[in-house]
């Protein structure tokens, strides 16, 4: 299994950096949607897949099994497919329609939890969900993507590929779910250029740092638990935007750079441009931007112009509340 996963990391990694045009600040973008699967979280799942069998934790009769919005599920299932290791799912119905139809056909079994946690999300039942499967199922594996460090310790090679480009970076911005990324590149990169200042980009609702709980309906941003592996990041500020600024971010990000991208692309994009317009500079900042994934699974949502009505919608009726 081993070697069949070293001949995958060929795949995975030394992903498209272009520079973004017709910006107040010169920005780099990263595109991670161009891994195996799709996603960045193609490094975490093989981070964790590998050393889970290299430590003896997973051997050819194991079954993994992970909570995930969408993107580390389908990285882990894909893994597994070419492994031919039994994959549970864990979801929930923020998780998009094209996703859950491709883990069902990826997947030994998909698991969907539909009842909300004490904080309005669904993270929290779908980890109490993963456990109580780990418990019954024999020889299972959880592919943790919130506590186990292989992975943000897989994203240490993005850190590398970060500082290979063509301009002195100066800010990374990069979005919040599992907090492996911003881990990963935060820890690494400073342990190489401790000038550089790291941003994270949360959503409103989210409680990664700190803020009130509140019902969120887009997927692959934010968390309803503060991750444990959060504590070994180095953040230098943070930028939370507002659901309806994400899909804002994601239309601007299409209709200004011609990139059609996800939720964390478009958060991170819209904070980026708006960071600087109050500071000063003598020099014009290089910053480097994380695009996570592809925009294809939120056709059903943010690019839904009556979807996107309904979430305004609801965001304004809850605020009257």
């Amino acid at each position: 299994m081993l070697q069949q996963l070293e001949k995958l990391s060929a795949f995975i990694g030394n992903t498209p950096l272009i520079s973004l045009r017709n910006t107040d600040t010169p920005l780099w973008a990263k595109l991670e949607y161009n891994n195996f699967s799709g996603s960045s979280k193609d490094r975490a799942g093989y981070s964790i897949i590998y050393h889970g069998i290299k430590a003896g934790h997973i051997n050819q009769d194991t079954t993994i099994i992970a909570s995930s919005s969408g993107n580390l599920a389908i990285a882990v299932a894909s893994i597994c497919k070419m492994l031919d290791l039994k994959f549970i799912p864990v979801i929930d119905p923020n998780i998009n329609s094209a996703y859950e139809s491709l883990l069902n056909l990826l997947s030994y079994k998909v698991v969907k939890i539909t009842e909300r946690d004490h904080t309005g999300g669904y993270l929290l039942t779908r980890i109490d969900t993963v456990n109580k499967l780990h418990a019954t199922i024999e020889n299972s594996f959880i592919a943790d993507q919130y506590g186990d460090p292989n992975n943000y310790k897989g994203y240490y090679g993005l850190t590398k590929e970060i500082l290979a480009c063509p301009e002195p970076i100066d800010y990374v911005f990069v979005a919040v779910s599992s907090s492996g990324a911003i881990t990963g590149i935060s820890s690494s990169i400073k342990a190489e250029r401790p000038d550089i200042k790291v941003i994270g980009v949360d959503v409103e609702g989210s409680v990664i740092f700190n803020a009130p709980p509140v019902k969120r309906y887009i997927s692959g941003i934010g968390a309803s638990q503060i991750p444990p592996i959060i504590k070994n990041a180095l953040i230098d500020d943070v930028v939370i935007l507002s659901q309806t600024d994400i899909v804002k971010g994601c239309l601007e990000l299409l209709n200004e750079q011609v990139i059609f991208a996800g939720a964390s692309s478009g958060a991170v994009y819209l904070a980026a441009k708006n960071y600087f317009r109050q500071l000063s500079f003598v020099t014009p900042p290089n910053s480097l931007l994380i695009f996570p994934d592809k925009g294809h699974s939120y056709l059903d949502t943010i690019y839904n112009e009556e979807w996107a009505a309904q979430l305004a919608h609801k965001l304004q009726s809850a605020t009257i509340a």
